[in-house]
């Protein structure tokens, strides 16, 4: 079993299948981030990109970072770094919007 399913995943150590398994986590992270905005603009009957887009969003983004960190990808990288950044400003503005807001 450990064979065939190193073959498939092209990996040759427990080691390296672990970090296999932690990009697939961080690929579903980013992935759920589609399906939560789809949800959301269907519930509004508009297109609409609600918080938790932009938090699916840098979960998935940081786990496939540390990811592209451990493969050495240069292009997954800078990427993944670029991303990250502009998630979490966004997830800055939307708080800096409701604090401003507030009474």
């Amino acid at each position: 079993m450990d064979n065939a399913l190193f073959q498939f995943l092209h990996v040759h150590s427990w080691g390296e299948f672990v970090w296999v398994m932690i990009g697939l986590v961080g690929q579903l992270a980013f992935t759920a981030r589609f399906l939560v905005q789809w949800i959301a603009s269907e519930k509004a009957g508009r297109s609409t990109v609600p918080v938790a887009f932009w938090y699916f969003s840098i979960i998935g983004g940081a786990i496939l970072l540390t990811y592209a960190i451990y493969r050495a990808d240069p292009v997954f990288i800078l990427g993944q770094s670029m991303g990250v950044f502009i998630y979490a400003r966004n997830l800055w503005l939307i708080r800096r919007e409701k604090k401003s807001a507030l009474p």
